[in-house]
């Protein structure tokens, strides 16, 4: 028996772009409405792949593709190119300048039922009060979750003061949560007043219709099309960090690399998203900098603490964080006074700043300034510390490996020649050797490896009821250290992403995350990566100082390397 009909007023006709997929949102569903020949057709929000919002995507003629993981449908039928997956689709109507769409086929009626409860799990034994935080090391937490996914197994259930968690590190499991936000899982309710208190409160931490319209310009300043005027800015940058890199190697210098490489991201990040070109890769010391890497550990520590005890005392440690957001807001401030004076009316927004200025939120009032301030301050931090530490580790995995770097260098070599870094983006995309080793880097040392949630509503996880507030832990590691899931896991063997077929299950690495809150910056920091890695084995030798095994994993919200100097040695011109 067909459903009834459920229409609902989707958009005016006017709200849809006539050379790009539009996002829409009806009934509390995501659809993406795509231009054809015969006017617009809607279909389901979501890509079937790993539910990315279709509404991100772009158009390539007749077909529209996903950014995530650039799936093809045809824009007519809703059908996959080079595969059996096929769009569900929306009746449309026209009514007085409208777009109606009939909500009913999109309607899933399955629940999921449960045979087990969160106390039937298995997990550590918590003590009175504290329950486990006791048994947690903040300095690395990381690493005490993947010990009890190991005892546990994929689901395991503990409590941090009276709130019940449940561990997840089967990559279906940590899937479906990412799938069903924002509907059904928020991040935890702890990250939202702590990023607000600490100015970062922007897109990362927003939920519900505030994330929406502050993703939708994040997305679309980091867009492909913008980032291929970019590029060139982008190579700029690549040549300051080589500069920087020979003169160190002239002079025998030791190179601390991690500085070296928050210094080209924090250089690409502020020109692309504010029009301004800080240069800190040529001007020594670079305040913004330094203040910036206050923020991610302070993160760490009042996320993971039993007591919000910086609400009561303020430590000497978050002093130095209130002077350093201080000093941001400032700079920030005077950042945004500047660009407000700079706009033109009619004048198409040329960056992320300009475009935040010039939007409305749904009350279509401008953003206040502590929402300007907030996303301004996430993309300087997403932007800055997870490419950076990545790359680093790609090195670091790459000191062992001799082979590996033979074979990224002769890559590189056919693809550029003797260039010193790719001139444009098609010779940089084309570095797919490059982008395997990031990748394997991203594997074996995720800079994110856990992600935490909050359950909305009672819902159902594999088999295990989830009650209302209950926090959900995503465990990222394990699974790909899993040779079930990769062939010889625990190996660096950048080939498993170039060969075909591929011995591996790639779906399970969520590096940048899944569904409809994937990370907008996903494909700026893969370019990045890239440019990266091409521009220092094209050029330098590298020669870690101490051991592997003195190079350490430390967790600050983000998992960087301890203890990483690098020697450069500049490479004969061959």
């Amino acid at each position: 028996m067909s459903p009834a009909p459920e229409w609902i007023r989707a958009a005016a006709l006017t709200e849809l772009a006539a050379d790009r997929p539009t996002a829409l949102g009806a009934g509390g569903l995501d659809l993406v409405a795509v231009p054809t020949a015969s006017g617009p057709k809607v279909y389901e929000g979501r890509c079937p792949h790993q539910g990315a919002l279709l509404g991100e995507g772009e158009m390539d003629g007749a077909t529209l593709v996903c950014r995530n993981h650039r799936w093809r449908f045809d824009a007519t039928t809703g059908k996959r190119d080079g595969g059996p997956q096929c769009l569900v689709a929306c009746p449309t109507e026209v009514r007085d300048g409208a777009l109606f769409v009939d909500l009913a086929a999109l309607r899933d009626t399955a629940k999921a039922t449960s045979t087990r409860r969160i106390a039937d799990l298995p997990g550590p034994k918590p003590r009175p009060i504290v329950g486990n935080a006791l048994q947690l090391d903040v300095t690395r937490l990381h690493g005490c979750l993947e010990d009890w996914a190991r005892t546990y197994g994929p689901m395991f259930h503990f409590k941090l003061v009276g709130k019940h968690y449940v561990g997840v590190s089967e990559p279906a499991l940590i899937e479906a949560v990412l799938r069903a936000r924002p509907e059904t899982y928020r991040r935890d309710e702890r990250v939202e007043p702590v990023f607000r208190e600490l100015g970062v409160a922007g897109v990362f931490s927003a939920e519900g219709a505030a994330w929406r319209t502050q993703r939708k310009l994040a997305m679309e300043a980091l867009s492909q099309r913008n980032l291929r005027g970019f590029y060139p800015t982008l190579a700029k940058v690549a040549d300051r960090l080589r500069a920087r890199w020979a003169k160190a190697a002239a002079a025998g210098a030791v190179s601390d690399l991690i500085d070296d490489l928050t210094r080209f991201t924090v250089d690409v990040t502020t020109t692309l998203t504010f029009g301004k070109d800080l240069d800190t890769l040529s001007d020594g010391e670079d305040v913004i900098q330094k203040d910036l890497a206050l923020i991610f550990p302070a993160f760490a520590r009042r996320l993971n603490a039993v007591i919000p005890y910086w609400r009561f005392v303020r430590l000497p440690q978050d002093r130095r964080v209130d002077r350093a957001v201080a000093r941001l807001r400032e700079w920030l401030h005077e950042l945004i006074t500047e660009t407000r004076g700079k706009l033109a009316p009619g004048r198409p927004p040329s960056n992320f700043l300009e475009a935040m200025l010039s939007a409305r939120d749904d009350d279509g009032q401008p953003f206040t300034e502590e929402i300007l301030f907030g996303n301004c301050m996430t993309m300087l931090l997403a932007g800055e510390d997870t490419t950076a530490q990545s790359l680093a580790w790609a090195v670091h995995l790459m000191c062992e490996h001799p082979a590996e770097i033979t074979a990224l260098r002769d890559q590189t070599r056919a693809v550029i020649g003797d260039a010193p870094f790719p001139a444009d983006l098609e010779r940089a995309n084309k570095l797919e050797r490059a982008t395997a080793v990031s990748n394997e880097a991203m594997r074996l040392q995720p800079v994110a490896p856990l992600n935490f949630f909050m359950a909305l509503h009672d819902t159902v996880l594999g088999d295990v009821a989830i009650p209302k507030g209950t926090g959900v832990v995503a465990i990222q590691r394990p699974a790909v250290l899993d040779d079930k899931h990769f062939v010889d896991a625990a190996r660096f063997m950048p080939a498993r992403w170039i060969d075909e077929p591929s011995p591996h299950d790639a779906s399970t690495l969520m590096a940048f995350g899944s569904g409809p809150r994937i990370c907008p910056g996903r494909t700026l920091a893969l370019v990045e990566m890239r440019v990266v890695l091409a521009t220092l084995y094209q050029s330098f030798d590298v020669e870690r100082l101490g051991a592997a095994s003195d190079v350490k994993e430390r967790y600050a919200f983000t998992v960087m390397p301890s203890q990483l100097k690098v020697k450069l040695r500049a490479r004969a011109a061959s």
